[in-house]
């Protein structure tokens, strides 16, 4: 109880700048949270279905790969639908390498959606902080160029508070959401670093008869001739 009351006394002597803060702040927070959840959804639908996968691609049976690839709502299934509709037409292996590299261009940005506000808040919530401080500081001097000798230490103190608050306040929301986004970014580096060697692996264990180049024609030398009379009668 005594800390709540003191976070209310802290807002309320912060002044006007606390609250684009707060807004701020929660913003930030609620884009953490969501991006933590979907990412962590996708992880794991990605490796469930990856275990699912690996049998099917080991005995190159890809009827249940397709099955299993379109029931899915996985990242990875995305990927392996483009791989798995070039196998049957592809000649060589690079296309259907270039089809699911146009698949990661298609998962990528809803995998990194939103992550990138989270630093740009901390940006603007710092800056804002430093702007209230400065503010505060402004007041606090202009009323105390004013003010009775005996009032001045009292209101240069409070304005130096009010200083303070917005500064202790913009850092706090600037340091979570760096360290939000720095977990976030390594979370999503990791996914994303999946998805590459899932795909990598689908192209090894691929079929590759219909993707093989054609053989080179075979030639055969001419037979030598026998020597004709006149020849052997020469020798």
């Amino acid at each position: 109880m005594n800390f709540f009351n003191s976070f209310i006394n802290f807002f309320k002597d912060g002044g006007f700048f606390l609250y684009p803060l707060a807004l701020i702040f929660v913003v930030g927070v609620s884009i953490a949270i969501e991006r933590y959840v979907y990412l962590t959804r996708e992880t794991i639908r990605n490796r469930g279905l990856w275990d699912e996968l690996v049998p099917a691609l080991s005995t190159g049976n890809f009827k249940q790969v397709v099955a299993l690839t379109q029931n899915s709502k996985a990242s990875i299934a995305t990927i392996l639908n483009y791989g798995v509709a070039r196998v049957a037409s592809a000649r060589r292996r690079d296309d259907i390498e270039k089809a699911m590299d146009e698949s990661l261009l298609e998962v990528i940005p809803r995998i990194e959606k939103r992550t990138h506000y989270l630093s740009s808040l901390a940006n603007v919530g710092l800056l804002i902080g430093l702007l209230g401080t400065i503010i505060g500081l402004i007041s606090a001097f202009s009323a105390v160029a004013t003010a009775n000798p005996a009032e001045k230490a009292s209101l240069l103190a409070a304005a130096i508070s009010v200083a303070m608050n917005n500064t202790a306040s913009g850092l706090g929301v600037a340091i979570t959401l760096l360290l939000s986004h720095m977990f976030l970014e390594s979370k999503t580096t990791s996914l994303i670093d999946s998805l590459e060697i899932a795909s990598v692996k689908f192209l090894i264990r691929s079929p590759s008869g219909s993707m093989s180049r054609p053989a080179a024609p075979q030639t055969t030398a001419p037979a030598a001739r026998a020597p004709t009379a006149a020849a052997r009668g020469t020798i």
